[in-house]
């Protein structure tokens, strides 16, 4: 397995006590799937991605990053392991007073010493496979909610790493335009053969893309197998969830 959670349970501090977020979750994907992760709000899917990225460690369990386990490493090792994962936010966290191309160049800059010429190139490269050719001077504040987008995954991909984490990769985009991204995440996951892990609330088009699927529900991982799996489970939940239903247990 190239990513793992086991026994991981995670909480934070609030001003009325604990907040559980994760509870004793241990999900498997393996090397070369595209592993969707659903659940209702607050369910913790994104706190599940910063752990699997390093970005947060948790309170009991382990976090394992091609078999090892990153939450005992110190924060030097542990800068080299995210270096292998490209991770695509919520809000795309585009850098505003930097071009399209900046945007892109950005991770190659800081977590790689290459030559100027290369990072050029491979900024080109990303640029063409989202369809943004000759968009390397533009502004983010140019740019439409779709364009973002793929200038977010352009970043995410453009360090070629084997291991890609998105976080509602097309939150507030119309559905043509979100199947579109989803069909370049899926295209370049193939690609790469890359090991991705996908949150999103637009189930329609996720489970067109996904290999496995896992649900999150109260910080429970009530449900882990492929696609097809999930689309005929007849766990209450997961059935309700997937299937739009407004009667069931949630």
């Amino acid at each position: 397995m190239v990513l793992a959670l086991r026994g991981v349970s995670k909480s934070f501090r609030t001003h009325a006590g604990p907040n559980v977020v994760l509870r004793d979750v241990t999900l498997e994907v393996p090397r070369g799937c595209l592993y969707g992760l659903i659940g209702p709000g607050a369910a913790g899917k994104s706190v599940a991605l910063k752990l699997l990225a390093g970005l947060v460690k948790p309170d009991r369990g382990e976090v394992l990053v091609d078999g090892e386990d990153i939450t005992l490493l110190p924060e030097i090792a542990l800068q080299q392991v995210r270096a292998k994962i490209g991770m695509l936010f919520q809000n795309n966290a585009l850098f505003d007073h930097m071009t399209v191309a900046e945007n892109v160049a950005f991770p190659l800059r800081r977590l790689f010493a290459l030559p100027e010429d290369e990072v050029q190139k491979r900024v080109s490269e990303r640029l063409v496979c989202v369809s943004l050719s000759g968009f390397e001077s533009r502004m983010p504040a140019g740019l439409s909610g779709g364009q973002k987008k793929r200038v977010g995954v352009a970043r995410a991909t453009a360090a070629r790493a084997g291991i890609v984490l998105y976080d509602e990769p097309a939150a507030g985009l119309d559905p043509v335009t979100s199947q579109k991204i989803f069909d370049l995440l899926r295209a370049e996951q193939r690609a790469a053969n890359a090991t991705v892990v996908m949150v999103s609330s637009d189930l329609d088009r996720l489970l067109t893309v996904t290999d496995r699927v896992g649900m999150l529900y109260r910080g429970e991982l009530i449900f882990d197998g492929t696609t097809q799996e999930a689309q005929s489970s007849r766990e209450p939940r997961v059935n309700q969830f997937i299937h739009g239903l407004t009667d069931g247990p949630l």
